[in-house]
């Protein structure tokens, strides 16, 4: 199944419905920052994100409650590789080079990166 990207505002309500895990449009709404966006324009963006596949809903009445149906741990996986392959040619070590060269990467993070790393293959090979 292919993940679609969202946009800013689909992204926002997204990260909110993953911090509550189900809720009420009203309830996603109180998360929002002042000024909070219309009721309306939640909904909106809550019926598109369930086309998109990204929420579904348990109904009570008329009421609706909605919840992820794609985490945020694969939408994030998604974003990454298609990040990496449109900006650094699909190639996760030109894409640390050029963290490293504008020094947003310490040496300690580039450390732990490589014990990730190390770890993650080694978590593959025993399985």
């Amino acid at each position: 199944m292919e993940i679609k990207e969202l946009t800013k505002a689909e992204e926002e309500v997204m990260q909110i419905l993953w911090r509550l895990k189900k809720a009420f449009i009203k309830e996603i709404l109180e998360k929002f920052d002042e000024p909070r966006p219309a009721y309306s324009t939640v909904s909106t963006i809550i019926r598109i994100l369930q086309e998109k596949g990204f929420v579904n809903y348990r109904a009570y009445g008329r009421t609706y409650q909605y919840f992820p149906v794609i985490s945020k741990d694969d939408y994030r996986k998604t974003q990454m590789s298609s990040f990496v392959r449109n900006y650094f040619s699909n190639s996760y070590q030109k894409m640390v080079s050029f963290f490293a060269r504008e020094d947003s990467i310490t040496v300690k993070d580039m450390e732990e990166i490589m014990e990730m790393m190390k770890n993650s293959e080694h978590n593959k090979r025993k399985k």
